[in-house]
Formats: C-alpha cells, structure tokens, sequence
C-alpha cells in the first residue's frame, strides 16, 4: 500500500521565519521574548523608529491557499468520531485526519480500522501498545 499524497503540493513559502521578539527583552533576564506589544507613549519600537525591533502586522500573513498547510501538502481536520471521519473521505486530497486528544481507546482503535480501510491520510502517528 502506498501513502496518500495530495493533490497539489506547493512550496510552502513564509515571509518571516524568526520569531517576533518583545523589546528589550535581550537588555533584561526578567523579560522574557515572548511578545508583547509597547505600548508607552515614549517607546522606540511602537514608535517605528529605525533600528528597533519590528512588530507583526498584517503584511506578514500567510499566502491564501498555503495557510494552514501542513509540510506533507495536506490541511489538518480534527476528528472526534467515525461521523467526522466519514465527511472528510470525500476530500481526502486534500485534507488529513487529527483525532481528538481526548479520544477513547475504543473509539481510537475504531478510527485507526476505519483510516486504514479506506487509506486515509492521518496527522499523528499513534502507537498502541
């Protein structure tokens, strides 16, 4: 059996790859990097001055067709029963199968029987021991 490819995979391109970084976060240990936006009247960077750190705005969004895709090509859907399950096999090229971390062990074992009869694309690999 061979895996499922998707239909059409594009280059997944991203306009900025680095992550945004809070200012002065590499001036101060008590500052952590994990953005914030600065918000005093005086401040360099909410201010655009040139040299400081760049805030997210839209222009950095993702292309239209590449949002959400995955690295294999497919878009995850999250699936918490064999109901769900049966409305992606009509677009299974370009949709892949996530299950529910809160998915019975019963269930779970139903889903992986199901994916597997009708060759279905899933997200994570789960191992049952």
């Amino acid at each position: 059996m061979s895996a499922l490819r998707p239909v059409v995979k594009p280059k997944i391109v991203k306009k900025r790859t680095k992550k945004f970084i809070r200012h002065q976060s590499d001036r101060y240990v008590k500052i952590k990097c994990n953005w914030r936006k600065p918000r005093g009247i005086d401040n360099r960077a909410r201010r655009r001055f040139k040299g400081q750190i760049l805030m997210p705005n839209i222009g950095y969004g993702s292309n239209r067709k590449m949002k959400h895709m995955l690295p294999t090509g497919f878009k995850k859907f999250l699936v918490h029963n064999v109901k769900e399950l049966e409305v992606l096999m009509m677009s299974n090229k370009s949709y892949c199968a996530e299950i529910a971390h809160n998915v019975s062990s019963k269930k779970l074992f139903r889903l992986l029987l199901i994916t597997r009869q009708i060759s279905f694309a899933l997200k994570q690999i789960i191992l049952l021991i």
